[in-house]
C-alpha cells in the first residue's frame, strides 16, 4: 500500500505540474463509474475513460497481428505520409492550442516524418546446424500506455505511433492537458482512415480530457504491459516507479563546448540552427555554451555575424528576473515564457531587436540560471572558460548527469574524443547543429522520444518489441 500511495503521489505531482489550473474533481475524466468494455466512442479512439480505451486497443492489436507485417508496413507508411500532407493544417491547429514555439517549426516537425523508420527495422536472425534451427525475432508487447508532452503534441504522438504499430502494438495515450485537443483530432483521423482502408479498429487511443486519474489508471492497468513517457523529471520518475517495463524520454540541458581550434562561423550557424528550432523547445537543443577564453571574443563576433542579437549584462539581468525568477529557495522557470519568440524576451529585457532575429545570446557567468535550467527559450548564455579542460568540467556539471545531449565545436581529435567519453550522453554532436543527431543537418533517422534515463536512446520500432526465440531441435536441419 505504501508503494501504491507513493506512485499516486508522484503521478499527482506530475499532472499538477503539467496542468496548473485548479481541479475540483468534477471533470468527466474523473468519473469512476463502470463503462462497458465494448462501448465505442463517437470519435474513434477518443475516450473519456481508461478501461474502454485499453479494451479497444487490445482488440485492435489482435487484429493488427492477424493482418500481418505487410499490412503493418502499409499502415505506418500511410501515417507518415498523412503527417506530411497535413503538416500545414495540423501545425497551425497545434500552435493555436498550445501557444508555444514557432508555427513554421510545428509544420516542419511533421514534414520531417519521412526520416522515421518502419517495419524494415524488424530483422529476423536465424541459425541452423546439426542440432536444428533457432530463430530470433522481435515480438510486440501488446498494449502500450504513453504520456506525451505539450512541446511536441502531434509529432511525438505520431512518431510513437509509427514505431509502436510497426512493432505490432496498439497504444493508449494520456497527452499533456494543454495539447490534448489536437492530439485527439489526430487520433480520430488516423483511426477513421485505418478502419476504412484496412478494417482494423482503433489502434491509437487517447484520453480526452486527460486527468490525474486517467494517468494513474493507465500506469496501473493490468492489460497495459509497457509504459512510454516523454517529458520532464516528474514524468520520468512517475513512469520508472511502476512495477512494469518503462521506456522514459526524460529531460536534457545540452551543453556546447567551443575550443580554440573551432571553425567559429560554422559553430555560430550550428548553435543558432539548433537553439532556434521551435524557440528552443527541443530537448536536444543547445542550452548553454562554454567557450575557451582565448577565443571567446571571436566566437561572440561570429554569433553576431550569423544574425543572433547580443544582450548586455543589464538586459540579461532583467530577462532573468522575469523569466527565471527566484522563488522560495530556488530558481523557477516562468512557464509563460517557455517557447516565447525572441522579440518577446527582448522586450522583457528592455531591448529592441531587428526583424528576423531568431536567437538572443550574451555573456554570463556559470551561476546564471539560464546555464543550469532547461529553460526552453531562444536565449543562449555564453560562459568564458580558462581552457578546454575547464569547459569540459562545466559541461559535465551543467548537463546534470541526464545523459541526454552534448555538442562540441573543435578540430582537435583529442578534445572531441575526451569530451565524448566523459559526457557519455545519448547524443553527441561534433561540428554541427544538435538537430543533426536526428537526421536534420546530419545522417540517420529521426525520433521525438529520446530515451535517456532508461537507456534505449533514439527510439525506433525495435525499442517497442520483446526479444523472442524459437528453437526447433533436430528436425529442421538444412545444412
Amino acid at each position: 500500500m505504501q508503494t501504491e500511495q507513493m506512485i499516486a503521489d508522484v503521478v499527482e505531482q506530475v499532472i499538477r505540474q503539467l496542468n496548473p489550473a485548479p481541479h475540483d474533481g468534477s471533470s468527466a475524466g474523473m468519473r469512476t463509474g463502470a463503462v462497458p468494455a465494448d462501448a465505442l466512442p463517437t470519435r474513434p479512439g477518443v475516450f473519456a475513460e481508461v478501461d474502454p480505451a485499453v479494451a479497444a486497443a487490445k482488440r485492435a492489436q489482435q487484429q493488427l497481428i492477424a493482418a500481418g507485417i505487410k499490412i503493418r508496413a502499409q499502415i505506418v507508411n500511410w501515417i507518415k505520409q498523412t503527417a506530411i500532407d497535413k503538416a500545414q493544417e495540423w501545425g497551425r491547429i497545434e500552435f493555436d492550442e498550445t501557444r508555444i514555439g514557432r508555427l513554421d517549426h510545428k509544420v516542419l516537425k511533421l514534414e520531417l516524418f519521412h526520416l522515421l523508420p518502419g517495419v524494415e527495422f524488424l530483422e529476423t536472425v536465424a541459425q541452423s546446424g546439426d542440432d536444428g534451427l533457432t530463430v530470433d525475432e522481435f515480438a510486440p508487447w501488446g498494449v502500450i500506455g504513453a504520456i506525451t508532452p505539450v512541446t511536441h503534441s502531434i509529432p511525438t504522438l505520431t512518431a510513437n505511433v509509427v514505431s509502436m504499430i510497426a512493432a505490432g502494438n496498439a497504444v493508449v495515450f494520456n497527452p499533456h492537458p494543454s495539447g490534448a485537443k489536437c492530439a485527439a483530432m489526430a487520433v480520430e483521423h488516423y483511426n477513421r482512415e485505418i478502419k476504412q482502408r484496412w478494417n482494423i479498429d482503433s489502434l491509437i487511443n487517447t484520453i480526452e480530457p486527460p486527468t490525474l486519474r486517467s494517468a494513474e489508471e493507465i500506469f496501473k492497468h493490468p492489460d497495459v504491459h509497457l509504459l512510454v513517457a516523454t517529458g520532464g523529471p516528474g514524468v520520468a520518475r512517475a513512469a520508472m516507479k511502476q512495477p512494469k517495463r518503462a521506456i522514459v524520454a526524460g529531460p536534457g540541458n545540452p551543453p556546447v563546448v567551443v575550443d580554440e581550434t573551432a571553425d567559429f562561423d560554422n559553430a555560430a550557424t550550428s548553435i543558432i540552427q539548433g537553439a532556434v528550432f521551435d524557440n528552443n523547445l527541443l530537448c536536444i537543443g543547445e542550452k548553454e555554451v562554454f567557450v575557451v577564453d582565448s577565443v571567446f571574443d571571436q566566437m561572440m563576433a561570429a554569433m553576431r555575424r550569423a544574425g543572433a542579437f547580443a544582450l548586455d549584462a543589464g538586459q540579461i539581468d532583467r530577462l532573468v528576473k522575469v523569466t527565471i525568477p527566484w522563488q522560495d529557495d530556488h530558481y523557477a522557470v516562468n512557464k509563460d515564457y517557455i517557447g516565447a519568440d525572441p522579440q518577446v524576451l527582448a522586450q522583457v529585457a528592455g531591448a529592441t531587436v531587428p526583424a528576423g532575429v531568431e536567437l538572443l545570446y550574451g555573456e554570463t557567468d556559470e551561476s546564471n540560471p539560464f546555464v543550469a535550467e532547461e529553460q526552453m527559450m531562444p536565449f543562449v548564455p555564453f560562459v568564458r572558460c580558462r581552457d578546454f579542460d575547464h569547459g569540459l568540467e562545466l559541461a559535465i556539471k551543467y548537463e546534470h548527469g541526464f545523459g541526454h545531449t552534448a555538442c562540441i565545436h573543435s578540430n582537435n581529435l583529442d578534445h572531441i574524443t575526451r569530451m565524448g567519453q566523459a559526457m557519455n550522453t545519448t547524443l553527441y554532436i561534433v561540428n554541427g547543429p544538435s538537430t543533426g543527431a536526428l537526421g536534420a543537418g546530419g545522417e540517420g533517422y529521426a525520433s521525438y522520444s529520446i530515451a535517456t534515463p532508461t537507456g534505449e536512446g533514439v527510439t525506433n520500432p525495435l525499442t517497442f518489441t520483446r526479444f523472442r526465440r524459437m528453437a526447433v531441435s533436430g528436425s529442421l536441419r538444412i545444412i
